[in-house]
């Protein structure tokens, strides 16, 4: 008879060390829940360019190089106001003065030095691109590159994006739910997929003699893309 007893006081004890204290909040039991991703993409022509434009001078000694590097450059910046570009539009990305090395049965020789002046020009008015082109190529530059095209009001069709992805989200549900005979119930999460690779158009050209007519350019259409994964209880 001690020993029963024994044994409940024990079990008495464990129930007391074990059993939540009073007032002790439980988390509640998660609804079900579908979990589905959405996808849209807005296409819309481009309305602002940026181009690299640079100016490579190579001669027998460092000053001589950047002396005539300055010159260059000078030229292309007159050029491209001339062109309709304003400063602020335009900013210096790379300078570099280097020694144009010469190998000879494993050995170096510096011949002279290489001053190489990048700037990244944004034209705002595309329609204008073709003959910045060229004002660029004819008063000095030796080299244009990474030609890319955007949107000035990028941030608002990226919100675009967004909305059309979350009511592709939602349709995707609607339709899990349906096959599973359920009824969609409140949003639970939704999580933004940010991609922060924006892919843009580029060319790449080298700086020859104006030609006599502008040159052509075309920006075609920019796809924003957004996604979004969505949480949705269902009952």
């Amino acid at each position: 008879m001690r020993r029963i007893a024994t044994a409940v006081a024990i079990l008495l004890m464990m129930g007391a060390v074990m059993a939540p204290p009073a007032g002790a909040q439980t988390t509640p039991a998660q609804p079900p829940a579908i979990v589905t991703r959405g996808e849209a993409t807005v296409k819309r022509a481009p309305d602002q360019a940026w181009v690299s434009i640079a100016a490579e001078t190579r001669a027998s000694s460092p000053a001589e190089a950047q002396r005539l590097a300055a010159e260059a450059m000078t030229a292309v910046h007159s050029a491209l106001t001339r062109a309709s570009v304003p400063v602020e539009a335009v900013k210096t990305v790379g300078y570099s003065l280097q020694p144009d090395l010469e190998w000879n049965n494993g050995r170096s020789r510096v011949r002279g030095y290489i001053v190489r002046n990048q700037i990244e020009v944004r034209v705002d008015d595309l329609q204008r691109l073709g003959a910045v082109l060229d004002a660029a190529g004819a008063s000095g530059a030796t080299s244009m590159s990474g030609l890319r095209f955007d949107l000035k009001e990028r941030a608002s069709v990226e919100r675009e994006a967004l909305r059309l992805a979350v009511q592709d989200a939602m349709a995707r549900a609607r339709a899990i739910a349906s096959g599973a005979g359920a009824t969609l119930g409140p949003i639970l999460h939704i999580d933004e997929q940010r991609d922060v690779m924006r892919p843009q158009p580029y060319m790449a050209m080298r700086a020859e003699a104006a030609p006599a007519a502008q040159t052509p350019i075309s920006g075609g259409e920019i796809d924003i893309t957004a996604q979004v994964t969505l949480t949705v209880a269902i009952r």
